[in-house]
């Protein structure tokens, strides 16, 4: 009988990365093949990691205080990552050295994004501002500040003529700098995670009430709404599953939950089992992978997940 719906999501421990003291905030896969992970943590370090041995290869020091946010550059050469020192740090991934450290917020930032050729870095904070930086030019004043929010900055998506950004306000905001045109879309609660989908033609939105939304990002229409975990007081970040075709969340009480896109259904099982011992901070599927995701927890780790290996019956 055939399958239909999406891929089952990724439910079998691959790995288990324990190297870090204290909640881990962001887990992002390397570009293209994807074949390394940096985490981030309360531990002020970040570290680069080989998923598929599970094995740490660099640490990255210089932050004073936790870590909240990394990008990875297209060509995975460097990453900037951010968090309470209110500064945004541009890193050489093979010498572990940062090449420019971006002052500017008044408060933490809670998150730094590159734009497609990783040109220009973007930085969302605490002070509600989100500023975008050239990281060629010496010039330290930023390119654009956009200051429309009226509290935190948690999420940005930065395309190359368009940001998104999602506040504590409730809104999700979309910037067309091209045309200098805003349009905002009042959710009603605080907004922690904003991901489009591949065309750009849909977005994918987590809020403090415990649901995740697909809305369309043309108009700000709402296509389907995402309900069953916990998430109404900690930033988490929601993200689709392979081809797009489930949408992927992990909830407070340490569960990963996963829906079928189109009718919003629970994947099995339903409810999920408790895979992490605190909230469940970041989740992110494989970019290219349909059978791994990783999850990262305020109980100290990330862990890889992986589909079950098919017994091989000639062994």
């Amino acid at each position: 009988m055939a399958v239909r719906g999406p891929p089952p999501l990724p439910r079998t421990l691959h790995t288990t990365l324990s190297n870090h003291i204290g909640p881990v905030h962001v887990a992002r896969y390397a570009k293209g093949a994807a074949k390394y992970v940096l985490t981030g943590g309360q531990d002020r370090t970040i570290r680069l990691w080989n998923p598929q041995l599970g094995t740490e290869i660099k640490v990255y020091k210089a932050h004073g205080y936790e870590v909240l946010s990394i990008t990875v550059s297209p060509d995975n050469a460097r990453f900037a990552s951010s968090g309470g020192d209110r500064s945004v740090f541009l890193w050489e991934v093979a010498t572990g050295n940062t090449i420019r450290r971006i002052p500017g917020h008044m408060g933490r930032v809670n998150v730094v994004e590159f734009n497609e050729d990783a040109s220009v870095v973007a930085s969302g904070s605490f002070d509600s501002t989100v500023k975008l930086w050239d990281i060629r030019a010496q010039n330290r004043q930023p390119i654009q500040t956009l200051d429309e929010a009226r509290d935190a900055i948690q999420t940005l998506v930065v395309g190359s003529t368009h940001v998104i950004s999602g506040s504590v306000d409730g809104h999700v905001r979309s910037y067309d700098l091209r045309k200098g045109e805003l349009r905002s879309d009042y959710l009603g609660s605080p907004v922690t995670s904003v991901l489009p989908t591949g065309d750009g033609q849909t977005y994918l939105v987590q809020t403090l009430d415990s649901t995740v939304r697909l809305m369309d990002a043309q108009n700000g229409k709402l296509l389907n709404a995402f309900k069953g975990h916990v998430n109404d007081a900690y930033r988490s970040r929601a993200c689709f599953g392979h081809a797009e075709a489930s949408v992927v969340s992990g909830d407070e009480q340490g569960s990963v939950w996963a829906w079928d896109l189109v009718n919003a259904t629970p994947l099995a099982p339903n409810p999920p089992p408790k895979v992490h011992d605190k909230i469940v901070t970041w989740v992110e599927h494989h970019p290219s992978e349909a059978g791994e995701m990783i999850t990262a927890s305020a109980d100290g780790t990330a862990k890889v997940w992986r589909n079950p290996v098919p017994a091989n019956p000639d062994t």
